[in-house]
């Protein structure tokens, strides 16, 4: 394969496992940015539960690490 074919593959990749959905509500930067950061936090939490599940992580570790990920959402939550 060529350099390009390995780096469209590779962006294929990262678009099918981080999919992203366009934002739809008021437009303001601040609700832009926490649609984004509420994705990412959608799309970490899925990963830790399916480690947790597989057994790679214990239960304990998985819930700490998803609530330092609701600590961080809830900062970044507009007032």
């Amino acid at each position: 394969m060529t350099d390009s074919a390995n780096s469209a593959n590779s962006a294929n990749s990262a678009n099918f496992v981080y999919s992203y959905a366009r934002y739809r509500g008021q437009f303001t930067p601040a609700n832009l940015i926490f649609n984004a950061n509420l994705q990412e936090f959608s799309q970490r939490v899925s990963l830790i539960s399916s480690l947790e599940t597989a057994g790679k992580l214990s239960p304990d570790r998985a819930y700490q690490q998803i609530k330092t990920l609701c600590e961080q959402l809830e900062a970044s939550r507009p007032k």
